[in-house]
């Protein structure tokens, strides 16, 4: 009888199992082929992992140290991090029914585990908290960027929910303090190419058919700063930064627009001053008419 695939490595802390597929290769263990694929974990990491049973294949079978390498087989484990920085600052629960969970995110907090961050993550402290092993995230924020953020609760809905954001159904509105300059001709729309820079965490502006696209108005001036509304369209990584700074108004406290040659290290005192502050649109599932306002505030001019 043929095995179903089924990772059998349930959700640990809010954390699901991670994946790694087997390539063709002549790795005597699978334990060699960890080590090579992931040079920064060491062999005794692994072991440990696999005392503990924390590592098994696509079919719920543990993975033991000698075990032989076979090619095309997914492999899941849990990824752990010796130090993770508390992020001091709590997420706040807007809203939940069974379809939908709408959350307040504070800057610093990542939306997902990546990196240097795994249980400071705003999807992992939702599942903890609300012991929702399903919650998926909807749609991405910055992790400097702080408001809202949607997830799904069922896995059958997921796909209907992450289509409003693929065919721009929905809509988003955000307020960001920069530098104020007289004469700058608002409302205007700005629309440019962006892709990825030499340095992958940073995006940048380049000639070419537009792929971005963000209405940006003023709300508020106080000399030489004001607070802006701004409006994204698409949802290209780190539009609303590249935008600003593209017409000479970075935001403030954005630590890599304009870029720099060293990234500068988080600075709990100043924070971003963009924020996610409403969302609207029509559920795809329940068929009601959907609005969300963040209640968090950025500086006061």
């Amino acid at each position: 009888m043929s095995k179903t695939p089924n990772h059998g490595l349930a959700t640990r802390n809010g954390v699901g199992p991670s994946c790694v597929g087997l390539p063709a290769g002549n790795w005597p263990t699978i334990t060699d082929f960890l080590v090579e694929r992931f040079p920064a974990i060491g062999r005794d990491v692994w072991l440990d992992r696999m005392a503990r049973q924390l590592v098994a294949d696509e079919f719920g079978e543990l993975v033991t140290p000698l075990r032989p390498y076979p090619s095309h087989m997914r492999i899941y484990y849990y990824r752990a991090l010796d130090i993770e920085v508390r992020i001091p600052f709590e997420e706040t629960v807007l809203f939940q029914d069974a379809h939908l969970v709408v959350a307040d995110k504070p800057h610093f907090l990542p939306v997902t585990p990546s990196g240097h961050y795994l249980q400071e993550t705003l999807l992992v402290r939702l599942k903890n908290r609300l012991g929702i092993d399903t919650l998926t995230p909807i749609h991405r924020i910055d992790r400097e960027t702080a408001g809202l953020v949607l997830f799904s609760t069922q896995v059958a809905d997921r796909n209907a929910y992450q289509g409003l954001f693929r065919t721009h159904s929905i809509a988003k509105h955000y307020e960001a303090m920069a530098p104020w300059r007289d004469g700058l001709q608002l409302p205007a729309t700005r629309k440019s190419r962006i892709v990825e820079d030499s340095l992958f965490f940073r995006q940048r502006e380049v000639p070419g058919p537009a792929n971005s696209e963000t209405h940006i108005d003023v709300l508020e001036i106080r000399g030489t700063t004001a607070r802006y509304a701004l409006s994204p369209v698409t949802g290209k990584k780190h539009q609303l930064r590249v935008h600003m700074n593209a017409l000479g108004l970075p935001i403030l406290n954005d630590r890599m627009y304009p870029p720099r040659a060293e990234t500068l290290g988080d600075d709990f005192n100043s924070p971003l001053q963009l924020l996610a502050k409403s969302i609207a649109f029509t559920d795809p599932v329940t068929g009601g008419v959907r609005r969300f306002e963040s209640g968090l505030r950025l500086l006061a001019l």
